[in-house]
């Protein structure tokens, strides 16, 4: 099995002698770091001096000025996820890990009959002492057989803990997305940690170790000063508008709250102004908070917070793919004025497959769409015939192969693989891809039509370290420049994910994936126009990263018999064949597999026209707005 990859992501701000203790404990570690990212949080001592004297430091995030705790791990997290982390291990820069911490982390994983989505290390002082700032908060009411699960690996489950050590689980991250940036101080890693731990495990780590070096021990909301009002707004927020909680633990939370800051203000030398800040936590409350990727857009993570902000992809920010294409066209254009463009991007292939029902014209229009339409050439074009051609398909194949059709092409080498008979849909992409040359691979179909940026625009995202990257389509009957209806699909991970209980979230004609983690899951199989639901349920199940675009990318035909192939018996033996195995992977409870048969299977059965309407009100009220 292979090793997992692990960032540690340092915040930094200020302390630059803390933070080179910090950064040689790191590069000490007796499990040895992949990355060590630093982020300098707009730092005016020797912060840079310090990071730059390091050789362990892989990557800096310098952000223009200073966005507190909460940006500056957003940032980092953000920054780490895009470089290929399996396991973020985070901290502060005046955290000092023992050498066997992140060693003593992993073995208490790999004892745990399970898979923890946050570890923490116990956190002391100079002299030894658990540091009470950083106590972790045990997870109330566990079955027995749970206490034991933990003990198994010497620690104990836990409900909310503080950015100092802790170890992500980055499946944790891409679905539930980043820390609330606009929190800046305080209570950030409570909400975080709480909504990454609402439905999954958190184990407390006795054994890995780390030393805080704060200047005095102690709670620091002993006596929080102006800081309060970071702690009423953000407390606030926490258990107002945060899906971190469940309504008991909501309430629970809240009272016990309210208590300490009746405590504290009672006891308070300084009540007025305490109440003061009170008032203005509660006013800044009332603003609904700024998401991550709005607050973190001017800095040099803000493409890559965008494709993780859950927050952002939820309230319709078709942002993500806006902004990312704005900040890549703004590095476009500061490479070309320091004369250091480059026209280099991962290599890719298209496939396609055609067979003997399709029509030649609407091929040679599509095979035109992927090829020398496109603004970003594919590397190859991999076309599979799925049986014999029509002798109209094999012309157009032979003019493209032999460089005689340079307007459908250009000068893009087309591969031409033959299977002997007609073998459904399934055998032919599979042979296909054994015939890319690169991982990285766009679908396309024999009748549909890519609009000329759609390889410029998914690349770029590819490029982030993605599985999946789909986009939205149009249909179109008769002229392709008319309009008609789009589909546009969930673009976070965590609302795909969800998706798959009871739709496929992908427009198969549109997406662009890796071969190998196709291949990882067995590949394509067989199952009547639903092999590409199949496929990438498993793909997602496997821990996939995926995403969507809200652009419309391809243009989708619809013809005469498109709602007509969507039902009959035929697609009925398939829907419940589908609903089968997705109940038997666990990726479908039981109570989903009988509504989505209820429901699924009915439209399979009801008149065409009938199955025409209901899909397209379905489609108006569940997609996501653009």
């Amino acid at each position: 099995m292979t090793a997992p990859r692990i960032a540690a992501v340092v915040v930094a701000w200020n302390r630059a002698e803390l933070l080179r203790e910090t950064l040689g404990a790191l590069a000490q570690q007796s499990r040895p770091l992949d990355d060590i990212i630093v982020v300098d949080n707009a730092s005016t001592d020797d912060t840079p001096q310090a990071i730059q004297g390091s050789e362990a430091v892989t990557d800096t995030v310098t952000l223009p000025s200073n966005f507190g705790g909460a940006g500056g791990f957003a940032a980092g997290i953000a920054r780490a996820v895009s470089r290929g982390a399996d396991f973020v291990w985070i901290m502060d820069d005046d955290t000092v890990p023992h050498v066997d911490a992140l060693e003593r982390l992993l073995e208490a994983r790999a004892e745990y009959p399970g898979e923890p989505a946050v570890m923490a290390c116990r956190a002391e002082w100079f002299d030894g002492r658990e540091h009470p700032m950083n106590k972790p908060r045990r997870r109330a009411f566990l079955r027995p057989v749970l206490h034991q699960h933990a003990e198994t690996a010497d620690s104990y489950q836990i409900r909310t803990a503080s950015f100092v050590a802790i170890l992500l689980d980055v499946r944790a991250i891409r679905e539930d997305g980043l820390p609330e940036a606009a929190y800046f101080l305080w209570n950030d890693d409570f909400e975080y940690t709480a909504r990454l731990l609402r439905r999954r495990v958190g184990l407390y780590v006795d054994a890995a170790r780390v030393e805080h070096r704060t200047k005095t021990f102690g709670n620091s909301t002993a006596s929080p000063g102006a800081r309060f009002v970071n702690e009423v707004r953000n407390k606030m927020w926490a258990f107002g508008r945060s899906q971190a909680f469940g309504p008991i633990e909501r309430c629970a939370f809240m009272a016990m709250t309210t208590m300490r800051w009746v405590r504290l203000l009672a006891t308070s030398p300084d009540r007025t102004q305490l109440w003061s800040y009170l008032k203005e936590g509660v006013e800044q409350a009332n603003e609904e908070p700024s998401s991550t990727a709005d607050v973190l857009s001017d800095t040099p993570v803000a493409c890559e917070a965008a494709q993780l902000d859950r927050r952002a992809s939820r309230q319709g920010q078709n942002g993500t793919s806006d902004l990312c294409e704005r900040i890549q066209q703004e590095q476009a254009d500061t490479s070309v004025a320091e004369g250091t463009a480059s026209d280099e991007t991962l290599p890719f292939s298209v496939l396609l497959p055609v067979y003997i029902k399709d029509n030649a014209a609407h091929f040679q229009r599509a095979l035109q769409s992927v090829g020398a339409d496109q603004s970003l050439a594919a590397d190859e074009i991999v076309i599979v015939c799925d049986g014999p051609v029509s002798p109209e398909i094999d012309e157009i194949l032979d003019s493209a192969r032999h460089g005689r059709s340079p307007h459908l092409v250009a000068d893009i080498p087309i591969k031409v693989v033959r299977l002997e008979r007609n073998r459904g849909l399934s055998a032919a992409l599979n042979a296909g891809l054994q015939h890319c040359s690169y991982d990285i691979v766009a679908r396309a179909d024999a009748d549909d039509i890519s609009v000329p940026e759609r390889f410029a625009r998914q690349l770029p995202v590819m490029e982030q370290g993605f599985d999946i990257v789909g986009a939205a389509i149009v249909e179109f009957s008769g002229d392709e420049n008319g309009t008609g209806m789009i589909r546009r699909q969930p673009t976070h991970q965590h609302d795909i994910v969800s998706a798959f209980t009871f739709h496929d979230p992908f427009n198969h004609p549109a997406v662009v994936y890796r071969a190998s983690a196709v291949k990882e899951v067995g590949g394509y199989q067989h199952l009547d126009l639903m092999e590409d639901y199949w496929l990438f349920a498993r793909m997602v199940a496997s821990g996939a990263r995926v995403t969507n675009l809200s652009d419309v990318l391809v243009k989708y035909r619809v013809g005469a018999g498109a709602y007509q192939r969507r039902g009959g018996l035929r697609l009925l033996k398939s829907e419940v064949e589908l609903q089968r195995r997705l109940r038997s992977h666990g990726i479908t409870t039981r109570g989903q597999l009988v509504r989505n048969l209820a429901i699924r299977a009915t439209y399979r059965i009801v008149p065409t026209g009938l199955r025409r309407a209901g899909y397209r009100l379905w489609r108006q009220l569940s997609q996501p707005q653009a």
